[in-house]
């Protein structure tokens, strides 16, 4: 069999040289190929070069969202999560849905941004005239644009769907249109983030399933980031649902808030909360799931958490597996955590993560006791 073999490479070999219409299988040795790090921009969440995808159910704010993390990058600000930005960059954003000069600008500067920093794609000039900008057939267009500028660190498409020509339900209209975005960003080294929406009655699904449209959306980002919002407050949460160069689990919470600028403009802004650990289908449960039973499972479940919690900090994966074992739902928990103010702190590599109780609610439950 091996001299089977060994005719066919010595045959493929012979090819060298041949017309273009032979067609050879190319084979390249990893000896030769010199690894390459990931550059991020947003270490662990928006990697440079490489197509994110940012997806939430309306009313989370995905556009003030994105516009926040554009800030970040305008003015060599601190990420969401705290990290300090190493690079300061150009931003090119294109919206089919809002307006620049009285919706994205103030909402940029709300955010702290560098406007001489942030571009927009307002449309295409073409035999002296203007025409609309269309992602799907004029990328290569923009390639002329991005140099122009002097380079480009984030390219913001809102909505992503409309870089699609065809069906976006359909994964080769998909992958096909998409591809040009994707080497725009290899091409610039850039961070692209693509805004879309979540497709009804997902709740519950995997986080990465209910982006609306082929499932080719999810599968073509090197990262797929979740947003969603707790019904009857302003709290929403931002979550790694999918990740191929990174870890893909943990969050961050954000609220958005109301600003006057100068002349009595208003805007909104995101404003940070804090990290949150958890997986993007836990994180996303925290905030979306309602309990059938108005209250009395949560009550119990925060009885279950003190009780636990009362001698000290517990490991997450210990209380994981207590809460289960006594009937729980992990979502329950979560929100129990939240309402009780329950920390979750870093303990180590070989610990990990633990559950700690504030000082108030052992208070209380002390008081419950006597």
């Amino acid at each position: 069999m091996r001299d089977g073999w060994d005719s066919v490479f010595r045959g493929a070999a012979a090819l060298d040289g041949m017309p273009d219409r032979v067609r050879v299988v190319k084979i390249r040795c990893g000896a030769d190929i010199k690894p390459q790090p990931i550059t991020w921009l947003w270490p662990g969440w928006l990697p440079a070069g490489k197509l994110t995808i940012l997806a939430g159910a309306a009313g989370t704010g995905k556009t003030t969202l994105a516009l926040a993390l554009a800030a970040v990058i305008t003015n060599g600000g601190r990420w969401p999560d705290g990290v300090p930005s190493r690079t300061t960059g150009n931003v090119l954003i294109w919206s089919s849905e809002d307006v620049a000069d009285d919706t994205l600008v103030p909402r940029l500067l709300a955010s702290g941004a560098n406007l001489g920093r942030c571009h927009f794609i307002e449309g295409i000039a073409q035999n002296g005239q203007s025409v609309p900008f269309d992602p799907s057939q004029d990328i290569v267009e923009l390639h002329r644009a991005a140099q122009v500028i002097g380079g480009v660190s984030l390219l913001l498409i809102d909505p992503i769907v409309s870089a699609v020509a065809g069906d976006m339900h359909r994964a080769n209209d998909v992958r096909r249109s998409l591809q040009a975005v994707v080497d725009f960003a290899d091409a610039h080294g850039c961070a692209v983030i693509g805004i879309t929406h979540f497709a009804k009655g997902g709740a519950g699904r995997a986080p990465q399933d209910r982006v609306i449209g082929s499932q080719a959306f999810g599968a073509l980002a090197r990262m797929v980031l979740v947003a969603a919002k707790e019904e009857g407050s302003g709290r929403r949460v931002l979550a790694r649902a999918k990740s191929n160069i990174a870890l893909d689990d943990g969050g961050v919470a954000y609220s958005i808030e109301a600003v006057t600028l100068g002349g009595g403009i208003e805007a909104t802004h995101a404003v940070w909360d804090g990290t949150i650990e958890g997986t993007a289908r836990e994180i996303l449960g925290s905030v979306e799931y309602v309990e059938d039973d108005a209250g009395e499972e949560q009550q119990d479940a925060e009885q279950f958490l003190r009780g636990l919690l009362t001698d000290g900090p517990v490991p997450t994966k210990q209380i994981k597996a207590d809460a289960l074992g006594a009937g729980y739902s992990w979502r329950t928990i979560e929100r129990a955590k939240r309402d009780l103010g329950i920390e979750a702190i870093k303990a180590g590599m070989k610990v990990g993560w633990e559950w700690h109780l504030p000082k108030t609610a052992k208070n209380a439950e002390d008081r419950h006791t006597n």
